[in-house]
């Protein structure tokens, strides 16, 4: 428990080293944005498909044994 909890501080880190740097999360082509008066809905639906796809991708390798 201890090793998945460094590991998952480390990517959270690094993920946030990346964004300070200017990597466009959350801004990905597939992301919609509506605009309607005072109103705007944000949906990442490509955000969550690639953090989906390197989550799991961590996981399979960290479960490994």
């Amino acid at each position: 428990m201890g090793r998945f909890l460094i590991i998952t501080g480390l990517v959270i880190a690094a993920i946030g080293v990346l964004i300070t740097w200017g990597l466009p999360i959350g801004r990905l082509p597939g992301d919609f944005t509506v605009r309607r008066g005072n109103f705007t809905f944000y949906f990442p639906l490509a955000t969550s498909i690639v953090v989906s796809i390197l989550l799991t991708l961590l996981f399979t390798f960290l479960m490994r044994k």
